[in-house]
């Protein structure tokens, strides 16, 4: 059983200080565009609410369950199996905005590429720890470990982008690189993974009008200020008009139907602009807490499995977290990626909390 002494408070109230924000900025960016919709102020955060008590609870309950069993070939295997499932099962369902991302139960709707996450990062976790092993032939062998680590990793990346849905695709495949290059994948391997999947990121973008033009936009937005360029302009005015401090809690004036995407994906923009750069580096810090506690933890990790999945549960926040920033302040061009704990968004909150559930678990068995 977990260690409680070693419990990690830092991890736990970083946890639960960007769920508190998350709650908190979701309400004020989404009042009025519910009351539109639902005649309710409360319609999306009464919906979060939810999402955020059953993910807490989840969270709690593996906190209690030592991380060892996700390792074991039957949670793995039928775990891979379901979400492949559930991969294919989306296009069944009616599109939403032309996506088939979701599955749907009644008012709730369950975005299977999430769960693809986790799911990702526990197989490789336990593969990889397989082939550290002696007598194994080691991480870098082909046939051995590389195909059976990434083959299914790879589909289920094309099946997301089928959806379609790079940007997540693309983070499950980060992940997963990740965790080889902690399992002593060779830099050459590396290499040749980066140096071939650039062509087909390139290949993918043009293929689709719709993301060439976000590229395109994002090189020169002032040259469609009222079409394509209006997201993101309305994006950095939104952070530029916060200043120090701020406009105040509830004070915001471009998530009055100005910008787009107030309450999930640009909710950083809103942010910015109610609690100015103070409240902005306060999450930024946050997120800072949680990648220093959840590299710690790998490195303290007893074993190979503990170190891999907690390497890999950090990357899934960090990155997102890095990508949905570099999203609101133009650095990067516009994807559906939301923030971590804090956009509006059952399935990401829900896997997110999870996920924290056994990165804390690990950090009780660390040495």
């Amino acid at each position: 059983m977990p260690r409680t002494v070693q419990f990690d408070r830092w991890l736990y109230g970083a946890t639960l200080a960007l769920c508190l924000v998350g709650a908190v900025m979701v309400f004020s960016a989404s009042a009025v565009t519910a009351e539109t919709e639902f005649g309710s102020a409360y319609g999306f955060i009464g919906r979060q609410a939810l999402w955020l008590l059953l993910g807490l609870s989840g969270m709690f309950v593996l906190m209690q369950v030592d991380y060892r069993r996700l390792r074991q070939p039957v949670v793995n295997y039928t775990s891979l199996c379901a979400i492949l499932l559930l991969l294919t099962a989306v296009f069944l369902f009616s599109p939403i905005n032309a996506a088939h991302r979701w599955i749907h139960f009644g008012p709730l709707r369950l975005q299977p590429s999430e769960l693809a996450k986790l799911v990702v990062i526990f197989y490789l976790a336990a593969l990889l720890e397989t082939r550290l092993r002696p007598p194994s032939l080691g991480v870098n062998h082909l046939r051995h470990t590389l195909l059976p680590a990434l083959g299914p990793v790879l589909l289920v990346v094309a099946l997301v982008v089928l959806e379609p849905d790079l940007g997540t695709a693309f983070q499950i495949f980060l992940i997963a690189l990740a965790m080889l290059f902690v399992a002593g994948l060779d830099w050459r391997y590396l290499a040749g993974a980066a140096g071939g999947a650039l062509p087909v990121l390139v290949g993918l973008i043009l293929a689709e009008p719709y993301r060439l033009k976000r590229v395109l936009v994002f090189l020169n937005p002032e040259a469609d200020p009222q079409g394509s360029g209006f997201q993101l302009l309305q994006s950095l005015i939104a952070v530029g008009s916060g200043g120090l401090t701020g406009v105040g809690l509830m004070e915001s004036r471009q998530k009055l139907f100005y910008l787009p995407e107030a309450h999930t994906d640009f909710i950083f923009a809103v942010l910015c602009e109610e609690l100015g750069l103070l409240g902005a580096l306060a999450v930024i810090a946050l997120f800072g807490i949680y990648g220093w506690r959840g590299f710690r933890a790998a490195l303290a990790a007893p074993d190979a499995f503990g170190r891999l999945a907690a390497v890999g549960i950090t990357m899934m926040v960090l990155a997102q977290a890095l990508i949905n920033l570099s999203v609101v302040l133009g650095l990067l061009p516009t994807k559906g990626i939301p923030l971590p704990f804090i956009s509006y968004g059952g399935s990401s909150l829900l896997v997110m909390l999870l996920a924290t559930g056994v990165l804390l678990n690990i950090a009780q068995h660390a040495d």
